[in-house]
């Protein structure tokens, strides 16, 4: 399961890409009206920190097939190859995504998607990833880790190639379950991935043995004051 960031804070994005195995970066608008201002000033800063070989994953907001298809191309045109272009699962959008499929090679993630009916047809539209609310889900009553997954089973049982690109996470235990699960993909805030290891457990452990290797090599000594 790959692992991406979703936020547009680069200095969030600086640390987490600094100490964890990182794809890319997704965004949506609401998390780029946390930043204001040109949407691509902050998109920008994102593709060049990452690179050009980084998934970065950007949201359509056009209300038609017509103005989607447009917004994508103007999108990928300024950030490049490997910029992904989230467009919602509903049937405006299924129709631009069947148009991009049939014309360029753009490449689409299918997100808001709450169904896996959703997920299904955008596959078959020829969508790269579909993006299960899995938080978003679970606050409606429903069961987002199970939808995620009843997701994966389709894909897998109808020999689709679009992956599951999971989004919407309060917590890493959901992460968990879904890693488990052998998803393609999990988008998860700054922090949540902090939350993947976060065990005070771990945290005794590491210390004490530094504590007992001190106790008869020296205080602040390591393997390197050794030969």
């Amino acid at each position: 399961m790959k692992l991406l960031i979703d936020d547009a804070h680069i200095d969030d994005i600086k640390f987490i890409y600094e100490y964890f195995p990182v794809t890319g970066v997704t965004t949506n608008p609401t998390i780029l009206s946390k930043i204001g201002g040109n949407p691509f000033d902050t998109l920008r800063r994102i593709r060049e920190f990452i690179g050009e070989d980084a998934e970065l994953h950007v949201q359509a907001v056009s209300k038609t097939a017509e103005d989607i298809v447009r917004e994508a191309h103007h999108i990928v045109k300024i950030l490049g190859a490997n910029t992904y272009v989230k467009i919602p699962a509903v049937r405006e959008g299924f129709k631009a995504m069947k148009i991009l499929v049939d014309t360029s090679e753009i490449l689409i993630t299918a997100t808001a998607i709450y169904t896996p009916m959703q997920a299904f047809i955008a596959g078959q539209c020829g969508a790269s990833y579909a993006a299960p609310y899995v938080n978003r889900i679970d606050n409606m009553g429903f069961d987002g880790i199970r939808v995620a997954q009843e997701i994966q089973k389709i894909f897998i049982a109808n020999c689709m190639e679009i992956e599951v690109i999971a989004a919407s996470f309060k917590n890493s235990q959901q992460v968990l379950e879904l890693c488990k699960s052998g998803v393609g993909a999990a988008t998860v805030a700054p922090n949540i991935f902090n939350a993947l290891i976060a065990n005070s457990a771990i945290d005794d452990a590491v210390d004490n043995f530094i504590a007992d290797f001190e106790s008869f090599a020296g205080v602040n000594k390591s393997m390197l004051d050794f030969s």
